[in-house]
């Protein structure tokens, strides 16, 4: 089983068919200390790409060969582990566990791994700097018993958990070579807070943080359907409240009215897909009408709003620097 999604793609290859060695040492200078080992040395076709958003550093990596990795402490990162292709052994606690594609681990920076990975494993790995889950707790008033913020369980199952599908909009965002700061960092923000609410995890949440729990799930649902035309009456389904109790959340949490808060999401999203060469945007009213903006000439004057440049100059930019690259 291979997973066809959460990957970055080859503007974000920085070694490709390398020497084990090249590898190892690139990811223990940018994503954390750890050994490699292997038998078929010779013939190995070592792949990995890594990319930023938000404070967050993504990395793809193949070893192509069956092999064995130790990893050690990091202090102040967390590391999640997502599989994508092949089976990972962990060993931990005297008992073996075994992932298959789809399937991670939540990794702490106290933690100490053994790990054995299968022929031609894969898997996309997201460095988080403590600082951020720290920043994430504050801004959701979340407390936590003991030294430090631990995630639990170490290991879990994610195959049709939403959880999934954000590692996919962030591995997105992140391949956009012209990714607003605001954006990266609303998605990294945005992953955390999903991770720390996992259960088991020592974070406390408090009844205050309710309403920022119903804050985060509405907002996941936007990203996840910014496509989508969304009505009020859905928002208010989903959060199960009154329309003067939606409006009081988005008041409380962004700052503005709800049908405001998708309409800036939805805006920063054409931002994206008219700076990215490699999305192929035939025309300004074709990225519009794609995700909902009918009203060309309303669109364009809150597109400059909040970007300072009409949206076909965005284009006219990225299109003259990709052929700048070509």
């Amino acid at each position: 089983m291979v997973m066809h999604f959460c990957q970055l793609s080859e503007k974000s290859q920085i070694l490709s068919s390398c020497r084990l060695s090249d590898a190892v040492d690139y990811s223990n200078e940018h994503a954390g200390s750890h050994r490699v080992f292997q038998n078929r040395i010779n013939n190995l076709k070592v792949d990995l790409k890594h990319a930023e958003i938000g404070g967050l550093e993504l990395f793809q990596m193949c070893y192509g060969d069956r092999a064995a990795v130790l990893s050690h402490e990091r202090e102040g990162l967390y590391h999640v582990h997502l599989v994508l292709k092949g089976l990972c052994s962990l060993k931990t606690g005297g008992e073996e566990h075994i992932l298959a594609p789809g399937e991670l681990l939540l990794i702490n920076p106290d933690s100490l791994l053994d790990l054995t990975y299968s022929d031609n494993y894969e898997k996309l790995l997201v460095k988080i700097p403590a600082r951020l889950v720290h920043e994430v707790c504050n801004e959701n008033r979340w407390s936590y018993s003991g030294s430090m913020v631990r995630f639990a369980p170490l290991y879990r199952t994610a195959k049709q958990d939403s959880l999934i599908g954000l590692l996919d909009l962030v591995c997105q965002e992140a391949d956009s070579s012209q990714s607003h700061l605001q954006v990266g960092g609303r998605y990294a923000r945005l992953l955390i807070s999903k991770l720390l609410s996992i259960p088991g995890s020592n974070i406390i949440h408090e009844p205050l943080s309710c309403a920022s729990d119903s804050f985060e799930r509405l907002e996941e649902f936007i990203l996840n359907n910014i496509k989508q035309s969304i009505c009020l009456e859905k928002l208010i389904e989903l959060a199960d409240m009154s329309a003067p109790a939606l409006y009081e959340l988005f008041k409380k949490h962004a700052g503005t009215t709800p049908m405001r808060f998708i309409r800036q999401r939805k805006l920063e999203a054409v931002y994206a897909h008219l700076s990215n060469p490699d999305s192929a945007v035939r025309s300004v009213t074709e990225a519009a009408i794609d995700y909902g903006f009918l009203h060309l000439g309303r669109f364009a004057d809150n597109y400059k709003y909040a970007f300072g440049e009409l949206p076909s100059e965005t284009l006219r930019r990225t299109r003259a620097e990709a052929n700048l690259i070509n």
